[in-house]
């Protein structure tokens, strides 16, 4: 199939795909960089940041809320782990289970880094009105939430 076969419709969506990933990029640059200060990664910042607000995960869950695989999220963990930023301990009554805690110096980091984070976002999104960032909201959660019945 050739570009100049594809539909009206095709193109269209293929050209809102391209907006919505040139948007993520950008987003996603400019809300990260001030992680390179503190040398870590998006996820790295993420584990900190899920500990921080809803404390002490088990590697599972973790990797879900950061959206991370399983071999990856053990691996983040083991760099911060190295860092002394977390630490794991094992469930007295399941000891296949580890719980990811924060430590004070992975407390302290994130509640340094957080603020900022907090603030860039606020100012990355605010060209957009409050009712234009609810609306993305709900457009980008429907999007996220289709069923995989629904992609060929």
């Amino acid at each position: 199939m050739s570009l100049g076969m594809i539909s009206k419709k095709e193109k269209a969506v293929l050209n809102l795909y391209t907006r919505l990933m040139r948007a993520t990029n950008t987003v996603s640059e400019k809300m990260h960089i001030h992680l390179r200060d503190h040398r870590l990664s998006i996820s790295q910042f993420g584990v900190l940041e899920a500990l921080f607000h809803l404390g002490p995960l088990c590697q599972k869950d973790l990797g879900k809320k950061i959206l991370k695989t399983s071999g990856n999220i053990t691996l983040v963990v083991d760099n911060l782990e190295k860092r002394d930023l977390v630490r794991r301990e094992k469930d007295p009554d399941d000891r296949r289970r580890s719980t990811i805690n924060l430590t004070p110096r992975g407390n302290d980091l994130i509640k340094k880094i957080f603020p900022d984070h907090a603030t860039i976002a606020e100012s990355i999104f605010s060209v957009l009105d409050p009712e234009e960032q609810e609306q993305l909201g709900k457009l980008l959660k429907k999007l996220g939430l289709q069923k995989q019945s629904n992609l060929k």
